[in-house]
């Protein structure tokens, strides 16, 4: 994947082709870089379950077979010149992308096997930790779900199907066309919703609870508070509370056709108030009593790995 990735990058400089209004390179890059970090993150996870199990490394094969098979369908089909994605303009390209769907149903299935592995709590394990990356997983296999999202017809395409066209099935975008004005780099839309938004921020709950613990396990070395192992335990619950109402959130928002940079009223009103409920769920954290023993001996977090999805 690593080695696609520079392919990729180098097809961005020598073939000026866009497609949808993206440089036709621009998709394996994103997918061939995501797939080195998601893999990493999983390895990372199989590598610290507290026993070693042939169901774990068949998880994790299975992870890697189908990310592979579903590059193998995205560079395809750039070199084509063809949409990978909501195409179904002629028998091959319909084909390519129900394969497609079918690899991440059993990636998504995987990766849930991986999650239920990490229910297995080590004797001596930090809670702190392990509830980091229980939680991590849960919030990644929501946000993979909610890639579905995208696979609904639009009602333009639902008006064409009614007269025989059915040459597109399902968009990232709500309210406006695939391809228009989008956000650098990730090609967000910035004159609708956008479905690959929640998509993304559930996937990256995979690295950001374990980043955060380590931020406090750095933190603690001058903060003795934030070594309490009841403290930092709190403080990953609120952590993991604010990463799910933030991508319950995100996802109202895309559904309602709405731009991440342009929020409305009441999307700044959900907004406030959960960090409201944040604030006042760390200071409950933070104010919590310490119990004897409270302290870990070993305040140190494992080194997350980093993310899946940078954009659909």
């Amino acid at each position: 994947m690593a080695g696609l990735a520079v392919v990729s990058a180098a097809g961005l400089v020598a073939d000026d082709r866009v497609l949808v209004g993206a440089p036709v390179w621009l998709k394996p890059l994103k997918f061939s870089l995501s797939f080195v970090l998601y893999g990493l993150t999983l390895a990372w996870l199989l590598g610290r379950s507290p026993a070693r199990s042939r169901t774990g490394w068949w998880a994790g094969t299975v992870v890697a077979a189908t990310g592979t098979a579903e590059m193998a369908v995205i560079v395809g089909q750039a070199v084509r010149g063809r949409r990978s994605h909501f195409n179904l303009a002629t028998p091959l390209d319909a084909a390519l992308f129900q394969a497609m769907g079918a690899t991440i149903v059993v990636l998504w299935l995987a990766t849930l096997v991986i999650a239920l592995l990490q229910f297995r709590r080590g004797r001596g394990a930090d809670p702190a930790a392990t509830w980091a990356v229980r939680l991590g997983v849960l919030i990644a296999l929501a946000g993979l779900a909610l890639g579905g999202l995208m696979l609904a017809p639009t009602p333009d395409q639902q008006a064409a199907a009614a007269h025989g066209v059915r040459d597109v099935l399902g968009a990232h975008s709500v309210g406006v066309p695939d391809g228009g004005p989008g956000m650098p780099l990730t090609g967000w839309s910035t004159t609708g919703g956008d479905l690959r938004i929640p998509h993304f921020v559930g996937m990256h709950a995979l690295q950001l609870l374990p980043l955060f613990l380590l931020g406090l396990d750095v933190l603690g070395r001058r903060i003795p508070r934030l070594r309490a192992g009841r403290t930092r335990l709190g403080l990953v619950l609120v952590a993991a509370g604010f990463l799910t109402g933030l991508l319950a959130l995100v996802t109202w928002q895309a559904l309602r056709g709405q731009p991440l940079i342009r929020p409305d009223a009441a999307t700044l009103g959900a907004l406030a108030a959960l960090l409201a409920a944040t604030a006042l769920g760390a200071y409950a954290a933070l104010r919590a009593p310490a119990r004897p023993g409270d302290a870990p001996t070993d305040t140190t977090a494992p080194p997350p790995a980093t993310p899946r999805e940078l954009t659909a």
